[in-house]
């Protein structure tokens, strides 16, 4: 099993910057892709950013060009650089792990709060 760990929300204005990261610890090596996502209040969940073992990276139409997703494999951490930020960015971030064939085995234990407003 996997586990993971959020951290790194806050309280932002319009356009500013801030980095989440996700933690990952137990059985690392089975991690092949990492997502984020997000919820906002009464909306439905929402796939923000995936990186993928070998570097391929995706992101939502919404986030493309603001959002970038990265991995530290010494630190076991998925980060996301979040630029630009936007009102409609708010929201809880969750980060998940799939194994190679796309089973979940890991989703983070708390999420955390992106809050873009001034």
């Amino acid at each position: 099993q996997v586990q993971l760990v959020e951290s790194g929300g806050g309280l932002v204005q319009p356009g500013g910057s801030l980095r989440l990261s996700c933690a990952a610890s137990g059985t690392v090596f089975r991690i092949y892709t990492t997502d984020w996502y997000r919820q906002a209040p009464g909306k439905q969940r929402e796939l923000v950013a995936s990186f993928t073992t070998g570097g391929r990276t995706n992101y939502a139409d919404s986030v493309r060009g603001r959002f970038t997703i990265s991995r530290d494999n010494a630190e076991n951490t998925v980060y996301l650089q979040m630029n630009s930020l936007k009102p409609e960015d708010t929201g809880v971030y969750t980060c998940a792990a799939h194994d190679r064939v796309g089973l979940w085995i890991g989703v983070g234990v708390r999420g955390t709060q992106v809050t873009v407003s001034s």
